[in-house]
């Protein structure tokens, strides 16, 4: 590491939460003799890059910023330079400034002002719950309650490892009620949880609050699968005794086998793309989280083969209608099979673009769609 690049870490370090982006800018202008940085953050929708300091959103995916976000890596054009804002696969956005003019095309220079805009990432990363600053800058419209819970309790929208890849999204972005999903993993394991809580706006909410985080306790206590499911089902049975309950899919792979493990309560959708071909995978139907006192929940497993590719999708998903037709099989099948060459980020914005062409506008009914990808260990 170069010492303007140490200097630049540390003035990101030493910056107050809300100036982290105008500290940066002012330290590549003083180093590189750079001009204009912004920072144009991804909104929850993934439709738009908004720029942090005001101005018109920027859409459209032939825009040099969109191709610096979607294919993640530097954009020089017309005098700007794009940089992918990005923290171990979890996209932020981009950082658009005017290079120097006497060495607007400098690889190693670039390669420098790159490695800035990662040190952006986790930075934001790292001041974003002491400020509003950036979650208000990535909106487009306001959250609802509802939507403002769900969103709080992610663990991000993407994240990548070298044996996997892994993205998920919520919809409607902005007004998202009981649908989530929740990851973690130990570097041999990654454990994998979807959810979609009974009921509408807050109280469904309030429910998938409650039952992710009953499984991430049980998931940290290193109770297998089926206990975990067992604990999150007597926390929501002894809260709301039946009367409300949580649909979720739970899976742990060995990242070192391809092994899943899964226990379907009431679940999502599962299925593999592999080599081009869509297959459904079959569970065992359990009854959701809650539903009944002291239900026993039982494990089974399947095998990914590398360079599978998992995807779960909602009810959402499959029972989203226009005016004439119900979105169903066939088109989920083709618009999973258009993504095989696609990063998970970009598969889930492809797979909801095409529903929301379908629907004709947003959502009605929640949604939820994680993709995942098995690079082999």
């Amino acid at each position: 590491m170069t010492v303007r690049l140490v200097d630049i870490r540390r003035t990101l370090a030493e910056a107050p939460a809300d100036l982290v982006v105008e500290r940066l800018g002012t330290e590549l202008t003083r180093v590189y003799g750079t001009a204009e940085t912004e920072l144009l953050q991804v909104d929850y929708r993934l439709a738009a890059l908004v720029p942090l300091h005001g101005g018109d959103p920027v859409v459209g995916a032939g825009t040099p910023a969109w191709r610096c976000f979607d294919h993640q890596t530097e954009v020089l054009q017309d005098g700007m330079l794009y940089l992918p804002v990005t923290m171990r696969g979890e996209r932020l956005g981009v950082l658009r400034l005017t290079p120097a003019p006497e060495d607007p095309e400098d690889p190693d220079r670039h390669d420098e002002l790159a490695q800035a805009a990662t040190a952006l990432a986790h930075e934001l990363v790292t001041v974003r719950p002491g400020t509003d600053k950036y979650a208000v800058g990535a909106r487009t419209r306001r959250l609802t309650l509802a939507a403002e819970m769900q969103w709080e309790l992610l663990p991000g929208r993407s994240r990548i490892r070298p044996s996997f890849s892994l993205a998920g999204q919520l919809e409607p972005a902005y007004a998202v009620r009981g649908d989530s999903f929740d990851w973690a993993d130990d570097g041999q394991r990654l454990w994998l949880s979807t959810m979609n809580g009974m009921g509408e706006g807050v109280t469904a909410a309030m429910l998938t609050c409650l039952g992710t985080n009953a499984l991430r306790n049980a998931r940290r206590a290193g109770l297998e699968l089926a206990d975990q499911a067992a604990l999150a089902d007597q926390a929501i049975y002894a809260y709301h005794q039946g009367i409300q309950h949580l649909s979720a899919l739970l899976l742990e792979l060995d990242l070192r086998t391809g092994v899943v493990t899964a226990v379907d309560a009431g679940s999502p959708r599962l299925l593999v793309l592999r080599e081009g071909e869509v297959l459904e995978q079959p569970l065992d139907d359990q009854f959701p989280l809650g539903m009944f006192d002291g239900t026993i929940y039982q494990s089974q497993s399947f095998r990914l083969a590398p360079g599978d590719r998992l995807f779960v999708v909602s009810d959402g998903v499959l029972d989203a209608s226009s005016r004439t037709a119900r979105y169903g099989d066939t088109a989920l099948y083709r618009s999973v099979r258009r993504t095989r060459s696609m990063a998970p980020l970009e598969a889930v914005r492809s797979l909801l673009g095409d529903l929301r062409a379908f629907v004709g506008s947003d959502l009605a009914d929640d949604a939820v769609v994680v993709c995942l990808d098995w690079h082999g260990s």
